[in-house]
């Protein structure tokens, strides 16, 4: 079974995502902050990982920053979904080492879950 974690502060949407990945096979773990999700990064392994940028007390940015700079989690993958969509945060997560960025209102629950999966596919193919 695939092991994702959901970095998100909105509950509606937390509620939703998890949902959805478990209706799809996952199993599904969630972190309400940045705090929280490096946290369970640490202890837990992952297959992957969806990343909200907007959180409280760690936000996305610094997850990634902290994530990419520990050599146990460099290559866990990482797909930022954020209601940022300016070119620069997109770029900066990017280079922070983002897999993948999707901005919550141009993308469907399905397209995520649907890159999810198919990026989990792609690396396992590569290793």
């Amino acid at each position: 079974m695939k092991k994702i974690l959901i970095a998100e502060d909105e509950e509606i949407l937390l509620t939703v995502l998890k949902d959805r990945f478990e209706s799809e096979g996952w199993d599904v773990s969630l972190a309400k902050d940045g705090e929280e999700a490096t946290d369970l990064m640490a202890k837990t392994s992952f297959d992957l990982v969806l990343l909200d940028l907007l959180m409280p007390k760690k936000d996305g940015f610094e997850v990634l920053q902290e994530v990419r700079n520990n050599p146990k989690l460099k290559n866990l993958p990482i797909i930022v979904l954020s209601n940022l969509g300016g070119d620069d945060e997109v770029k900066e997560a990017l280079q922070l080492g983002a897999n993948e960025y999707f901005v919550k209102t141009r993308h469907s629950l399905s397209e995520v879950v649907e890159k999810a999966s198919s990026l989990l596919k792609n690396i396992s193919t590569k290793q």
